[in-house]
């Protein structure tokens, strides 16, 4: 530590680790970018009618590239600077914008699982303005995680991090000696643990409706009598499994992402023997460079589970759109040529002979 520490500055950092946070990062926003706009230019270029799910992966991605913006972005400037160098209304904004984006991502997330949940275990419900409920779940999230990051403004601001040091930076400002912990609770509950709660449950009732299903059909048993979450449990298409596979996949990487990072928020908050000096060790950024991977793995994970936004991707380069056009041409020009052929046989049913064909051809010429 001492041998890396910027002598420069009394409240110096470990350069050696600052260099590859920056590396880290800086690849995380390019690829977070890249992947996010690739799947909006996709769904843009698509000429399947969308769904309820490319609603909501739409909206997943502008929550990703807020992430990627507002948090990765930021966080990468911070760490080429070193300290904050800014006006204050600017940093209480990038504080804000940066939970923000936090939020939306993840109860974005929940909202698509609970759509799944809603169409898999209650697929009557769909058939009542689907499209509306959708807009209201997804406008909820936008305007509740606009609302739960508004405190941001009130805790952050610019000052000096140590009283006389004269080194000014975007600190938070709580009340000792508990200020710090229920922050950091609630930073953990509201965005990690009632989320993770939440989706084990869809989850648990999904996974329940498709074992079910999969038993009545074994077992060849009508199950068409009770209420609407039995009767039509046999309606599971392999399109409704399918999206279920890509949002288990996706909460399976927030949580992967995410569990390290907050489980040393909270140690850090309540171990006794923690000290921040030691800030920069290896776990500590460790788990938030893992954190900040999340906003990369969802587009894949789209373009993975929905071949054909990988194919209407490529259609937005003019190469690929000759080479798609020149193909359906010749698609076009063989089907044409065989429908042409075809047309010369003369037409014989299978119970026909020799006699009949003889018969249809001599027909064939008194009629000419």
């Amino acid at each position: 530590m001492n041998m890396s520490t910027n002598e420069s500055d009394p409240f110096g950092r470990n350069e050696e680790v600052a260099k590859l946070e920056i590396s880290v990062l800086s690849l995380t926003f390019v690829v977070a970018v890249a992947g996010n706009l690739s799947v909006l230019a996709a769904m843009c270029k698509t000429k399947k009618k969308p769904s309820r799910m490319h609603l909501f992966m739409k909206h997943l991605s502008l929550a990703d590239l807020v992430v990627a913006f507002f948090q990765v972005l930021p966080q990468l400037c911070w760490k080429i600077t070193f300290r904050f160098y800014g006006p204050d209304f600017l940093c209480r904004i990038v504080k804000h914008l940066q939970v923000l984006g936090m939020f939306a991502s993840t109860y974005m997330m929940v909202m698509m699982t609970v759509d799944r949940y809603i169409a898999i275990c209650h697929p009557l419900k769909t058939l009542q303005q689907p499209t509306r409920r959708s807009y209201v779940m997804i406008g909820s999230t936008w305007l509740g995680s606009l609302a739960l990051s508004s405190p941001q403004y009130f805790i952050f601001s610019l000052s000096e991090i140590r009283n006389g040091s004269n080194v000014y930076d975007c600190w938070g400002h709580f009340i000792e000696p508990w200020g710090t912990r229920a922050y950091i609770t609630w930073i953990t509950v509201g965005i990690f643990l009632v989320p993770v709660i939440v989706l084990i449950i869809c989850y648990s009732f999904i996974c329940y409706s498709i074992w079910r299903n999969i038993r009545c059909k074994t077992r060849n048993r009508a199950c068409k009598n009770g209420n609407s979450s039995v009767s039509s449990v046999t309606t599971i298409s392999r399109a409704k499994l399918r999206t279920v596979k890509m949002t288990f996949v996706i909460v399976l990487a927030y949580i992967v992402c995410w569990a390290p990072f907050f489980t040393v928020q909270m140690w850090s908050v309540w171990d006794k023997n923690f000290h921040w000096d030691d800030s920069e060790n290896t776990a500590v950024t460790l788990s938030a460079l893992l954190a900040s991977l999340n906003s990369c793995c969802n587009p894949w994970i789209y373009m993975i589970f929905s071949g054909h936004l990988l194919q209407d991707f490529t259609l937005c380069f003019p190469c690929r759109r000759k080479i798609h056009g020149n193909d359906k041409k010749e698609d076009s020009d063989s089907s044409l040529q065989k429908a042409t052929v075809l047309s010369k046989i003369p037409n014989r049913s299978p119970v026909c002979g020799l006699k009949d064909l003889k018969h249809s051809s001599k027909s064939t010429q008194l009629e000419t």
